[in-house]
């Protein structure tokens, strides 16, 4: 027999069969890591000498199949070239080959989660079945790549171009129903069955009632379908993919590009030209940034863990000041089991609170992702309420009432009085700080920050700020509320704006200072958008509402005065005056109009130009897209560099994970941070140096220097 540490072979009997178990051992999943394709290669070596044998049956011992490749190998990699690159996929094709052309059956049990290069595999046997309760895709477009264990020349011929290029460019997970439809898997059975089932398709393909071999022979061979049907099928996914995946992600267009040249090739040729473009795609700053991205991941997971430790369980939770915001706090806690107080002193923001978790209960029910009687539930466990019966029996309040510091003191010296000596107070504020905040409470080491992103129901982030005397145990069951919630939290040092809208500042600050030079508004709004931010700075500010984002953007300068000094004038305040508060009224920098659908549009305003003229003393300027991207970018670098060196967070990956998951940025750039290591620290400083010119807020800072001048970078 064989035994690996991933993968095992032993004999069923003296039937000939024989059994690969895949049981990554110490681990609750299997991965295709460079260990498992080398045991994999052994394996099926080893099969291929057994004189008895008639069949192989495929199965894991875990409650997944193959989750995939391992990631956190992708880092070593992908910093070779992508010819090395390109023939490490190569060689792990090889053993991909010589499994899939032993010279007997072979059947897959997909018990769980086949993905990646777990599905790639299992397209490598003659027949598949599948659990009912298990799903398969290739979600390798979702980390900027695509498969690169053969997934692409298989699926071509096993379900056809459409549905390989869909499957391919979309990366989304597929349940058993559809798999067997699209002919990806060959039958789908309840979990108990699996093993038996599988067992009697491969009885039948030994005997001879299943023509598995020819299944086999068409992997081998070009693409069995007219040139004509072909090339329309491919021409309709790559105009489908282009409406739908942004230019700074190549992947999916690159793989549809090299299906339909692979298509025409034999298996050999086809999995060459799959390993070639993939080793390219590697190298791409999509691929780079976002594989990245996925490592970050996993370690906030882990520095959550840390900071959890010593938390006290939440059972028992409110939210003072309900509204759009407080509302969607108290439903996120109940929906995710934490019975929740909304309490506020006007009954129209409570309604407006019980509104907002109906909205998104309505919308869990549409989706067929909660049930009628679920839903009804977690409504049930929100309390609205305008006085504050129960607050003793509290463990957890999070204060969620405007954005005012006289305001925030005076309610919360009144709340700490009706509340036990150990309950958590957090201060839902985005600018102002915990340590303020405060200041005249009688227990300061239980007030913690955490600064929800909106809408809450939708934004992963949520900020955990530290105050000089929070203590350790506030901290502690901060995190793990928020984590309790569904949300991804960021501990972060207490300080104006802390991380997420202090580096925003930068960038605000930078737009601002362009349409006083005489920028055109709409143009930024264009060039950022196409460098990949969601919405441009202008519109950005509409969203927000002019008067919140002034107010912000004033507040957060004022910590940072050396780098952030005051306007003169800037183009909120002038908005504001004007009554301008952007989608809120419906006038902004742009007009905003109802459609008959109900949806709010964008539309132009033709005087927006003229009004902005008044802050513009040399009139209009002509700036170019570059000029645009380094006068907004580079602030915010710098800034998120002077947030790093000042212990604000710990690491690098904090910094840009806050970015991505609070702000929405562009994922092929990775983080303000990631994006800088990217260009080449040597470049974001000189790119500093031209445009110091402009104000300490484009000034590298020390560190940045000393790396550039090492050949070091952030990551």
């Amino acid at each position: 027999m064989y035994i690996g540490k991933s993968l095992q072979v032993s004999a069923l009997g003296e039937s000939g069969i024989y059994e690969l178990c895949f049981d990554r051992q110490g681990e609750a999943i299997n991965k295709f890591d460079a260990r498992t394709v080398a045991e994999l290669g052994e394996a099926t070596r080893f099969l291929r000498d057994q004189l008895d044998l008639r069949g192989v049956l495929v199965t894991s011992a875990k409650g997944v199949f193959i989750v995939g490749a391992d990631i956190t190998e992708f880092g070593e990699k992908f910093n070779k070239a992508s010819e090395d690159i390109a023939e490490d996929v190569r060689h792990s094709n090889d053993v991909f080959v010589l499994f899939e052309d032993l010279s007997v059956p072979t059947v897959v049990a997909i018990n769980g989660f086949a993905l990646g290069g777990g599905l790639e595999f299992a397209l490598t046997n003659s027949i598949r079945v599948m659990s009912t309760l298990a799903q398969v895709g290739v979600p390798e477009v979702k980390l900027g790549l695509f498969p690169g264990f053969g997934g692409t020349v298989r699926l071509v011929r096993v379900v056809g171009p459409a549905m390989a290029c869909e499957w391919v460019a979309s990366g989304r997970p597929v349940k058993a129903d559809l798999a067997l439809a699209s002919a990806v898997v060959d039958a789908i059975v309840p979990p108990e069955l699996l093993r038996e089932t599988a067992l009697d398709w491969l009885d039948r393909a030994m005997a001879g009632s299943v023509d598995w071999q020819s299944r086999q022979e068409r992997k081998r061979k070009p693409l069995a379908m007219g040139e004509s049907e072909s090339t329309a099928a491919f021409e309709a996914a790559r105009i489908a993919t282009t409406r739908n995946t942004s230019p700074h992600q190549p992947a999916a267009l690159a793989a549809i590009d090299m299906m339909q040249a692979g298509s025409q090739l034999d298996r050999a040729g086809a999995l060459w030209l799959e390993a070639k473009v993939f080793g390219e795609i590697a190298r791409t700053q999509a691929a780079v940034s976002m594989v990245q991205t996925f490592l970050s991941e996993q370690a906030l997971k882990r520095i959550a863990k840390r900071f959890a430790k010593g938390a006290q369980p939440v059972t028992r939770a409110a939210v003072l000041g309900a509204g759009i915001m407080g509302g969607g706090i108290a439903y996120a806690s109940a929906l995710k089991g934490v019975p929740v107080r909304m309490k506020d002193i006007r009954q129209e923001a409570l309604d407006q609170g019980m509104a907002e978790a109906d909205k998104q209960l309505k919308r869990l029910m549409k989706s067929g992702r909660l049930s009628e009687t679920k839903a009804s539930s977690v409504r049930a466990a929100i309390t609205p309420q305008m006085d504050s019966h129960d607050f003793s029996e509290l463990d957890f309040v999070i204060e969620a009432i405007v954005e005012n510091l006289d305001i925030k003191q005076k309610v919360l010296t009144e709340l700490e009085s009706t509340l036990g000596e150990g309950t958590v107070i957090a201060s839902n504020t985005s600018s102002l700080r915990i340590d303020d905040i405060g200041a005249a409470l009688l227990r300061p080491e239980n007030l913690v920050g955490m600064h929800f992103f909106n809408p809450v129901p939708m934004m992963p982030l949520v900020e955990v700020v530290k105050g000089s005397k929070t203590s350790d145990r506030t901290v502690a069951t901060a995190v793990t509320y928020a984590v309790t919630m569904g949300k991804t939290p960021i501990v972060v040092k207490d300080c104006p704006g802390f991380l997420v809208n202090r580096v925003f500042t930068a960038y605000v600050r930078a737009f601002l200072q362009l349409l006083a030079e005489g920028a055109d508004f709409v143009k930024v709004d264009q060039v950022m958008e196409s460098f990949g931010w969601p919405m441009g700075p202008a519109y950005l500010e509409d969203v927000i509402g002019m008067d919140t984002g002034s107010h912000v953007n004033d507040v957060i300068s004022a910590g940072y005065p050396h780098r952030m000094p005051v306007f003169k004038d800037d183009a909120l305040r002038l908005m504001v005056r004007r009554g301008r508060l952007g989608q809120k009224n419906g006038l902004g920098f742009y007009r905003y109009e109802v459609s008959p659908e109900g949806k709010l549009r964008r539309m132009s305003t033709g005087d927006t130009h003229a009004l902005l003229a008044q802050i513009q003393p040399n009139g209009s300027h002509e700036f170019s897209d570059d000029e645009i991207i380094d006068r907004m970018m580079m602030p915010m670098i710098v800034e998120a560099a002077h947030a790093l060196e000042e212990g604000v967070v710990e690491t690098p990956t904090e910094v840009d994970m806050a970015m991505l998951l609070g702000l929405g940025f562009p994922a092929y750039a990775g983080g303000p941070l990631k994006f800088a290591d990217w260009l080449g620290l040597p470049d974001v400083v000189a790119r500093c140096d031209r445009l110091q010119h402009l104000g300490a807020a484009y000034a590298p800072t020390q560190r940045m220097r000393e790396l550039a001048a090492s050949g070091l970078r952030f990551y």
